[in-house]
């Protein structure tokens, strides 16, 4: 049980998060979580992540502390598939474990998406990190739900797609990958950190009636990886031949990054 003390991020929103994927009880892109988690802290003057408690070292210890609880056992499987979330505040630092409900179903079916009225301001400096201030993200996440859709996308004030409310969003035409830019007002996701850094990725403008002009669409975040995208609004994606090769790689460092740790 963690103890918690009021402050800021209660009144205000003001306190980080990271949302890290656990597989066969390895975090998965663990530095690069804590990266970004150090440039969240520093943006909203919570101290260093590491002096708070945050570390490699430290999360290692909490995985193998659960793994011997016979809840964590009973509901995650001894931490084969779940989720880590780290979350910092002025007087906080907590850890929590959650499931990954992401199914193998979603990836063969894939999502079907539409367009939020709500419009992404990227000129707030907060869009660019993971905060508590999230209300947007999950009320347009839970009305997507209701509405029939599995996500939904943002477009910024100058009507440029921005991103998804839980993911960034990756276009293919004639096998290239596109992304909107960072400036369009989004939080660089850590798959999209990733997929920047291993893949020729160009990150450009783009706008709702360019979708026509892509044959692919995915999207990504921590737990659900790398997720086929069907339609958008009234747009169809009929093809998902570089989505699926991108899966393909990316699972199989996931799965390198897991055997190596089991084989430590």
């Amino acid at each position: 049980m963690n103890n918690i003390t009021l402050d800021e991020c209660f009144q205000f929103g003001l306190g980080a998060f990271e949302t890290i994927g656990i597989e066969k009880g390895t975090p998965i892109l663990l530095e690069k979580h804590l990266k970004r988690l150090e440039r969240a802290a520093d943006f909203l003057k919570l101290g260093d992540p590491a002096v708070r408690g945050i570390t490699a070292g430290r999360i290692e210890e909490y995985l193998e502390e659960q793994k011997k609880r016979p809840e964590v056992q009973k509901e995650f499987g001894g931490l084969e598939h779940c989720a880590l979330k780290l979350m910092l505040t002025k007087e906080n630092a907590v850890y929590s474990l959650r499931a990954n409900h992401y199914t193998p179903e979603n990836y063969e079916k894939g999502f079907t998406m539409d367009v939020s009225k709500v419009k992404r301001n990227e000129t707030s400096p907060l869009v660019y990190h993971k905060t508590m201030n999230y209300g947007d993200c999950i009320l347009e996440k839970r009305n997507a739900t209701a509405a029939g859709m599995d996500e939904r996308l943002f477009l910024n004030t100058k009507k440029q797609i921005s991103e998804g409310t839980v993911s960034n969003v990756f276009f293919v035409r004639k096998g290239v990958i596109y992304t909107p830019k960072v400036s369009c007002g989004l939080l660089p996701g850590i798959l999209r950190e990733y997929l920047c850094d291993t893949e020729e990725v160009e990150e450009t403008y783009i706008y709702v009636q360019d979708l026509k002009w892509y044959e692919e669409c995915f999207v990504t975040n921590s737990l659900m990886g790398i997720m086929p995208v069907r339609q958008i609004g009234g747009i169809q994606f009929e093809e998902d031949k570089v989505t699926r090769e991108l899966m393909r790689r990316y699972r199989k460092m996931v799965r390198d990054t897991a055997n190596k740790k089991q084989t430590r």
